[in-house]
């Protein structure tokens, strides 16, 4: 049914949860998996007083994802799934127009992605990358929730 399945990622324990799901369904559908990482620098945009260096956060930002990457297809790999990896950056756009363009331009047939699941003000201040690629999507999307341990670590902010 599904031949190639897209998997944003971001190393957060949601996160993780959607890729051990995309993983599965790569396996079960003897699909390829293609591991995605957008790395969003628009909070650079906020260092109105030179506080940071900049390079050096980019820098750190792209080794970190290169090591979530590897870290991810290695996991995807043990298990017997074809798989390969992208990164690109973004300072204008929203991380979730990354995906989508990603989407299209990979011609994912399935996109499996955690959701934080947020709410109320959290969710008007921050958005929801989830949200916006399940509105946008020219594919099925497939989101796996927080665990139930998250949601109740989350309410006690």
């Amino acid at each position: 049914m599904y031949a190639r399945i897209l998997a944003p990622i971001d190393g957060s324990p949601t996160s993780n949860r959607g890729l051990t799901e995309a993983i599965n369904l790569a396996r079960d559908q003897n699909a390829k998996l293609r591991l995605f990482h957008v790395i969003d620098e628009s909070f650079l945009a906020y260092d109105m007083y030179g506080v940071v260096n900049w390079d050096s956060v980019t820098q750190a930002l792209r080794g970190g994802g290169e090591k979530l990457l590897a870290d991810a297809k290695a996991l995807a790999a043990r298990s017997g799934v074809d798989v390969e990896g992208g990164m690109v950056e973004t300072l204008q756009q929203r991380v979730a127009d990354k995906i989508l363009k990603e989407t299209r331009e990979w011609r994912a047939d399935v996109i499996v992605m955690g959701t934080h699941g947020r709410r109320g003000f959290t969710h008007l201040v921050l958005g929801s990358d989830a949200e916006a690629v399940v509105h946008d999507a020219p594919v099925p999307v497939l989101l796996i929730r927080a665990a139930p341990d998250e949601d109740r670590s989350k309410a006690a902010r």
